[in-house]
């Protein structure tokens, strides 16, 4: 028998003090795996196991060696459960949740690509704002965007998403333009409700200088979609994720109004999963999906036209 199947009978036996247990467990007799076993011990030069009568217990030295065999064999399982997966068809129910701006904007044809490449996988998407429990919600991915609190959940970057003061330029013409975030507290601001109705935003200068603006808004909306709306209709100055301005400033219906101050920390777009030795193949396929799309996506701060 070669060394790794003694080493499975080891941990077998250590896991249930017991090598009755263990050998009825893996259909084999008592004497064949205790022989086994001593056999592993000859080869390693130590005493893994005390034997009574009645009571089978890890030595010093044998507690050691299963701590570190067991790990090893669990990876060893997983790699081994992995391309298994990969050679098979992914399947199975899927269910992911998304910010509803951003879902709308960019990740509808993401999914469908997505479902449409993998067909046996049954997609249940929700499009929400609320800050979902991912394990105690049942979802397998659940994508954020902002800055990461401590958690035990596995994120996988998608990329930044800075946070962009913006105007449309008849709203400048009208009113003038900020230098500084602190100038922005005498114009008109678009502001999203979840904020408690103000306008925030962390930010880095020019010089390195790290501030907080906040203000309250002259006018509230619950999406980025009115607050964007609003904006190009010349209301006043929102702070909008680039996912939902880059196209518009490169175009020059709107402009960042402070291209010399940057978001701070960076705010980044997330996919979220509950931590697991072994990811299964779909969640595995669907997050290389995302960060895939999202890279194409090559959103930028520094199109910002000045006026």
């Amino acid at each position: 028998m070669a060394t790794l199947d003694r080493v499975s009978l080891f941990v077998e036996v250590a896991q249930h003090n017991s090598f009755t247990k263990a050998a009825r467990k893996l259909g084999l007799s008592g004497a064949a795996v205790s022989k086994q076993i001593q056999a592993l011990e000859e080869e390693l030069g130590v005493k893994l196991l005390r034997r009574t009568t009645r009571h089978v217990s890890l030595t010093e030295e044998g507690a050691i060696y299963y701590e570190r065999t067991r790990l090893a064999l669990d990876e060893l399982t997983a790699a081994a459960a992995e391309i298994r997966e990969r050679r098979e068809t992914p399947k199975g129910e899927l269910r992911v949740n998304a910010p509803m701006s951003f879902g709308h904007m960019h990740l509808m044809p993401v999914i469908t690509g997505f479902a449409q490449r993998y067909p046996e996988i049954q997609l249940h998407t929700v499009f929400e704002d609320r800050r979902v429990d991912v394990q105690a919600d049942g979802y397998d991915v659940v994508i954020r965007i902002g800055t990461l609190d401590d958690s035990t959940l596995v994120a996988r970057s998608l990329g930044d998403c800075p946070i962009l003061p913006v105007a449309s330029p008849a709203y400048i013409a009208r009113h003038g333009r900020p230098t500084t975030p602190d100038d922005m507290k005498t114009h008109a601001l678009i502001s999203y409700v979840v904020n408690g109705g103000a306008a925030q935003w962390r930010h880095k200068g020019p010089d390195g200088r790290v501030g907080v603006f906040r203000a309250n808004g002259h006018f509230h909306a619950n999406t980025a979609e009115l607050m964007l709306q609003a904006t190009l209709d010349g209301l006043g100055i929102a702070l909008l994720p680039i996912f939902s301005v880059d196209t518009l400033i490169k175009s020059g219906q709107l402009v960042n109004v402070l291209p010399d101050y940057h978001a701070h920390p960076m705010p980044g777009i997330f996919a979220l999963t509950a931590p697991s030795r072994h990811r299964s193949a779909k969640v595995r396929l669907f997050i290389d999906w995302l960060q895939q799309s999202c890279r194409a996506m090559s959103w930028s701060s520094e199109t910002a036209p000045s006026l």
